[in-house]
């Protein structure tokens, strides 16, 4: 996500850098935080400004994407909890990102066929991929929606939220590596209260966060080279992001850990806390 948010429906040409088509209205010229992942996963939907971002912070922090492919594979995990074990069949994912293996829909699809989900996030390059994240199956239904988090009304307004999720029914939110980009001049509680309360009874929660607990330096080293290509940043200790996320809900087990502790694959092999740096957890509502 970035700060600027714009229409939900805004149009963009399609492009990417193995073509050498750069989408309108993208500016190359500033790193975006979407793209910078994508970069640490391997991806090939970023810039040489992302890729220089990306290599400044990793100086910092040089385990960093160690910590995002745990990100990543606690967001599956989560996944498949909610649909086999929560029964959840409705997502709203915000902060999307660049569709990579394993997205949301093909997770809870593949359990769930009829499974709905909506993606949200502000970047063009995402936008160009949308149809890569509107692949559904027939039985369920995705959409993919164009505005920014810090307008979380706009969000729940839009017509394609409530044409593809039904509120009557259980959602699951998905605020998965996002929060961060938040800073406090966000008012990153009101934007989460304001989402979780338009949620119905049963609904459920997954949100997960960088800390600076355990390698202070290299997280710090990570935020502040973010900020400094225009990319908001804040680091929040697992307490903070605890308050921040969930507080007064029912938060599941193992409750609010390392993503890569959380309900762990067997047989995974597990980095040490300090290569991971990532708190998440699932509540529910």
């Amino acid at each position: 996500m970035s700060s600027g948010a714009r229409s939900p429906g805004d149009a963009f040409d399609s492009g990417t850098q193995d073509s050498g088509g750069v989408p309108a209205l993208l500016d190359v010229s500033k790193p975006h935080s979407a793209r910078v992942y994508d970069y640490y996963l391997g991806g090939k939907d970023n810039y040489e400004i992302d890729r220089a971002t990306g290599e400044r912070a990793a100086k910092s922090w040089p385990a960093v994407r160690t910590a995002v492919r745990e990100n990543r594979a606690f967001l599956g995990r989560a996944v498949r909890f909610l649909v086999q074990e929560a029964g959840i069949r409705q997502f709203l994912d915000i902060g999307t990102g660049l569709p990579s293996g394993n997205n949301v829909h093909q997770i809870a699809q593949s359990l769930e066929p009829t499974s709905r989900v909506v993606y949200v996030d502000n970047d063009p390059i995402v936008l160009v991929h949308a149809n890569a994240l509107l692949t559904s199956r027939p039985e369920g239904k995705t959409s993919y929606i164009d505005a920014d988090l810090r307008d979380p009304r706009g969000i729940l307004d839009d017509p394609a939220v409530s044409g593809t999720l039904d509120f009557d029914e259980p959602i699951a939110l998905m605020l998965v590596a996002i929060l961060h980009f938040l800073t406090d001049d966000d008012d990153p509680r009101h934007i989460v209260s304001t989402l979780l309360e338009a949620l119905p009874a049963g609904s459920y929660f997954t949100a997960s966060h960088v800390t600076p607990e355990h390698d202070p330096d290299g997280v710090r080293g990570l935020e502040s080279t973010y900020r400094a290509g225009g990319i908001p940043a804040q680091a929040r200790d697992s307490a903070t992001f605890t308050e921040l996320a969930f507080a007064g809900l029912d938060v599941v087990d193992p409750g609010v850990t390392l993503v890569s502790e959380w309900r762990p694959d067997p047989g995974h092999s597990r980095p040490p806390a300090g290569q991971v740096n990532w708190y998440g957890g699932v509540a529910r509502i």
